[in-house]
C-alpha cells in the first residue's frame, strides 16, 4: 500500500438536522432485532455529517472524502445524496446540500478537467510534480467524465424533492456551460484538447502515455475520459458506464435549460450532444460476447478494441440503473451483471466465504464494500438484497463503519478506515430496504 502524510483539516460540530435525527430515531426502533445492522447503521448514516462536512462563511459546504483532506467532486456527491430524499421540509439540510452544489459549480469554473479541489487556494496537491495546467485550488487534476456527471446530479435531484429552483443561479449557468464546452472539445480529444497529464511515480496506472495525451482514439461520438471513478488512468478512453452517465446529466441539464432558464438554444444544443454520445454508446459499447450474449464493455477506444471488466466505483457498469441509464430488468444489463458476477471479469473475487467485486485500484483478492452496496441497490430479487447486507454486516471487521477494500480470505484486512462514501451508500441501501420491508425480520 501507499502511504502518504496527509495534512489535515479541522470540522467543526454541529448538531445534526432534525430530519436526519428523525431517520437515525427510526432505524434504532426498526433495527433492535439486529443489533450489530442496527449500530452500523447509526454509525454510518450520519458518518458524512459528522465528520467530513465543513459549512463555510460564503454559504457553500465543503465536504472532505474521508481520510484525505480535499473534496472529490465524485465521493461528495454520493456523500450526501443519502440525504436529499429528507429535505424538502428541513431548512438545515438544504442549506448543507445547496452549499454543496454551490461549492461544486465554484470548483468547475476554476478547473473543469478536475477531479478533486482543496479548500482554499492552499496549493496542496496529492502529488506537487503533476505534468499538468495546476491551480493551488485543486489536489488532484485527474479528468473523469463522470466528476462533472455528479455535480449535476445532485442539483437535478435537489431541485426534483425540494422544488426549489434558485440554486440556478448565474454561476450554476455559467458552470453547465463550461461543462458542455469541455464535453464538446473531448468528443475529439486528439485534435481539440489541450488537457494534459503525467505523474512520474512509476506507477503507470497514475498517469497518461504519449507525454500525457493517452492512448489514441477514434472519434465515436462519445466522450473522452482520461482515468476511471477510481483515479486509475483507462486503457482505452472511452469509459462506457461515464458517457452512460453523461446522457443522464445531458438530459437533466436539458430540463434545467427548459423549465428554469427558458432556453431553447440550449436545449437544442443540449439534445444534439445527448444524442451523439447515446449513438457512440450503441454503435462502440455493445458486444456480442459468445457466453454472455449482447453486454456493455467496459472501455473502447473507437477502433474496434474493447475491454471487458467492471469496476467497483460507481459509475460501473454494474451502477447502470442507480444512474438512471436504464432499468435493472433491461436484457443487455442482466447479461452484463451476470459477466460481472462471474470468474470472466478479472476483478470479480471469490473466497472461502465472500466474493465479490474489486478494482484495478487496490491488490488483488480485494473486495469492495462499494460493491456490495451497489449490488443491492440494483438487485431485483430481495432475497440477493438481504444476502448482500448481511454479508456487509458480516465484513466490517467489528469497526462499526464499512471500508474500502477487504481481503476476500480475511474482513479483518482491508484498505480505508474512514471511507465516508462507502459508509454513506451502505446506509442509502439499508434505509430502502428498510422502507420496502426487508428487513423486519
Amino acid at each position: 500500500m501507499k502511504q502518504y502524510q496527509m495534512p489535515t483539516i479541522d470540522i467543526p460540530k454541529f448538531d445534526l438536522p432534525t430530519s436526519i435525527q428523525a431517520v437515525l430515531q427510526e432505524a434504532e426502533q426498526r433495527l433492535g432485532h439486529r443489533p450489530k445492522l442496527q449500530q452500523q447503521f447509526l454509525n454510518c448514516f450520519p458518518n458524512t455529517l459528522e465528520t467530513t462536512t465543513k459549512l463555510l462563511d460564503d454559504e457553500s459546504t465543503f465536504v472532505l472524502t474521508g481520510d484525505i483532506p480535499a473534496m472529490w467532486l465524485r465521493d461528495s456527491v454520493e456523500q450526501v445524496i443519502q440525504y436529499v430524499p429528507f429535505a424538502k421540509d428541513d431548512e438545515q439540510l438544504q442549506r448543507i446540500l445547496e452549499g454543496v452544489i454551490k461549492r461544486h459549480m465554484f470548483y468547475i469554473q476554476i478547473d473543469p478537467y478536475a477531479n478533486a479541489f482543496n479548500e482554499t487556494a492552499n496549493d496542496w496537491h496529492w502529488n506537487a510534480d503533476d505534468v499538468t495546467d495546476n491551480s493551488p485550488w485543486v489536489w488532484e487534476r485527474k479528468f473523469e467524465l463522470d466528476s462533472l456527471c455528479f455535480s449535476f446530479r445532485l442539483a437535478y435531484h435537489y431541485w426534483r424533492t425540494t422544488g426549489k429552483s434558485t440554486i440556478f443561479d448565474e454561476q450554476f449557468k455559467q458552470a453547465l456551460l463550461t461543462t458542455l464546452k469541455v464535453w464538446r472539445i473531448e468528443q475529439q480529444h486528439e485534435e481539440l484538447s489541450e488537457y494534459r497529464f503525467e505523474r512520474n511515480n512509476g506507477i503507470m496506472i497514475d498517469t497518461l502515455r504519449r507525454a500525457g495525451l493517452g492512448m489514441p482514439v477514434n472519434y465515436t461520438g462519445m466522450i473522452w475520459s482520461g482515468f476511471r471513478p477510481s483515479d486509475d488512468t483507462c486503457d482505452f478512453h472511452y469509459n462506457i458506464a461515464s458517457n452512460m452517465f453523461a446522457v443522464v446529466t445531458l438530459k437533466q441539464m436539458k430540463e434545467i435549460a427548459q423549465y428554469v432558464y427558458r432556453d431553447m438554444a440550449l436545449v437544442a444544443e443540449i439534445s444534439q450532444l445527448a444524442e451523439e454520445v447515446e449513438h457512440g454508446i450503441q454503435l462502440y459499447g455493445i458486444v456480442n460476447h459468445p457466453k454472455y450474449g449482447k453486454m456493455y464493455a467496459y472501455e473502447t477506444d473507437g477502433y474496434g478494441n474493447h475491454m471487458l471488466m467492471d469496476d467497483a466505483g460507481t459509475p460501473s457498469l454494474l451502477s447502470i440503473p442507480y444512474i438512471g441509464y436504464t432499468t435493472a430488468d433491461d436484457p443487455i444489463y442482466l447479461n452484463t451483471r451476470q459477466f460481472i458476477f462471474s470468474k470472466d471479469n478479472p476483478y470479480y473475487y471469490e473466497g472461502d466465504k465472500y466474493s465479490g467485486l474489486g478494482s484495478p485500484h487496490t491488490p488483488p483478492d480485494f473486495i469492495w464494500h462499494l460493491s456490495f452496496s451497489m449490488q443491492g441497490l440494483t438487485a431485483i430479487d430481495p432475497v440477493e438484497i438481504k444476502q448482500v447486507i448481511a454479508t456487509m454486516e458480516a465484513t466490517d471487521a467489528d469497526t462499526g463503519f464499512m471500508h474500502e477494500g477487504f481481503h476476500k480470505d480475511d474482513p479483518a484486512h482491508y484498505t480505508r478506515d474512514w471511507f465516508a462514501w462507502s459508509n454513506s451508500q451502505f446506509a442509502q441501501l439499508v434505509w430502502k430496504s428498510l422502507q420496502d420491508g426487508l428487513l423486519d425480520d
